[in-house]
């Protein structure tokens, strides 16, 4: 047989979490057009809405402009108001927590821990018994599942239930991830999706929240839709927002919909051959996937021991950069952003941060489900050739 040469393109870019569309988008687009449904709201926003509510198993849905959209309004139906406090996981991306300065109110940030790399029930029970004792407890409870991981939810909303604080599901990450059977994003009193580009499921921009409460969920349509009030002409009694989706992108996140499987099926295949290939070098662990709990793996996460390697994670991204790789740090904690700088913080364990260890040793390796065999071995052997040549240099063998 003729042997097959692979054609490693060394200036070709391999990119974090491209967009990757299926082809059917065309379809919905097109259709959106020809009945000239390009404005927000129309069949499309309404199909979509019914097909992720039928997906999840949830009684109902609202397509808006972002993810960071959906947590506002939830904050917002749960009248979280100026000088109340939400708790909220740290190790998260900014738009977790950002909606809870829109409503003047005061975020308090809970800490990881290392099963999930996700809100740490531990540090949750401390926050709860202090705000029980200061006479203030949180309106709600914002838990991120990280990387598309989902937290330990039994066990946080058991908290959350005991003290009758909300809690909502920043499930932007994890569409597609189930927790002991049932769907990521369907755990707390609303969900949050995000379709942002570099998603699972991308519309571009946009978002979803989702919701078994009927009425909450019309009260969040009527909020984003500059909560017009049922009369003949323009009048408004409450604030709103135009937080809505367009009826062009919901055609194009009915066709990702349709491709959500596969995308989960690539984006596992993919941390599948970065774990066989990776685990056993010395000095590297990957995240976590809680028993009873599927990942969709949006980012394929893992971190390095420098004291081990001799690379600090940080050296090790830009290394892969010099190779037109794009790898990123975990998410810096919230609670270290110059934005929350004097808010309140509860780790772990008593001098023992889990976020801010994930941060400084954290990594996250191109994860596209477009993502060639070709393109991940190149990251491979980037990663093999610098872990390898600095542990080498940092335990060197006596001869």
């Amino acid at each position: 047989m003729e042997e097959v040469l692979v054609n490693h393109d060394k200036n070709k870019k391999i990119l974090l979490s491209p967009p990757h569309l299926s082809g059917n988008e065309w379809k919905y687009i097109q259709e959106a057009i020809d009945t000239n449904w390009i404005a927000p709201l129309g069949p499309n926003v309404d199909a979509f809405e019914k097909e992720m509510a039928s997906y999840l198993g949830v009684k109902d849905a609202v397509a808006v402009s972002s993810g960071t959209a959906a947590i506002h309004l939830a904050l917002s139906l749960l009248d979280v108001k100026k000088g109340d406090t939400v708790f909220c996981s740290t190790l998260t991306f900014v738009a977790s927590a950002n909606p809870i300065l829109y409503q003047d109110a005061v975020p308090v940030f809970i800490d990881s821990e290392p099963e999930t790399w996700n809100m740490s029930s531990e540090a949750l029970e401390k926050a709860f018994e202090d705000a029980m004792l200061a006479g203030k407890l949180p309106k709600a409870v914002i838990v991120v599942n990280l990387y598309g991981q989902s937290a330990k939810m039994e066990e946080i909303l058991a908290i959350c239930n005991r003290y009758e604080v909300p809690m909502i599901e920043d499930a932007a990450e994890s569409l597609g991830s189930q927790y002991k059977g049932k769907k990521s994003g369907t755990f707390g009193k609303f969900g949050i999706f995000s379709f942002n580009g570099n998603k699972i499921v991308t519309t571009s921009g946009g978002g979803m929240l989702v919701s078994d409460d009927l009425d909450a969920i019309q009260k969040a349509r009527f909020l984003a839709t500059q909560a017009k009030d049922s009369a003949p002409y323009y009048q408004h009694s409450k604030k709103g927002y135009n937080y809505r989706m367009s009826n062009v992108l919901a055609g194009i996140g009915r066709a990702q919909l349709e491709v959500l499987e596969e995308r989960v099926n690539a984006k596992r295949f993919n941390f599948l051959k970065y774990y066989k290939e990776l685990s056993k070098l010395p000095g590297v662990q990957f995240m976590p996937e809680l028993e009873g709990t599927l990942s969709n793996r949006w980012l394929t996460t893992l971190t390095i021991d420098e004291k081990i390697t001799g690379i600090a994670a940080a050296q090790l991204i830009q290394s892969l950069a010099d190779d037109h790789i794009e790898a990123r740090h975990v998410w810096k904690p919230l609670h270290l952003q110059p934005l929350f700088k004097g808010q309140k913080y509860y780790s772990h364990g008593e001098h023992k941060s889990i976020s801010e260890t994930l941060f400084m040793t954290g990594i996250c390796l191109p994860s596209g489900s477009n993502m060639e065999n070709d393109e991940q071995m190149r990251v491979i052997e980037s990663l093999k050739m610098v872990i390898l040549q600095r542990a080498k240099m940092t335990h060197p063998i006596s001869g």
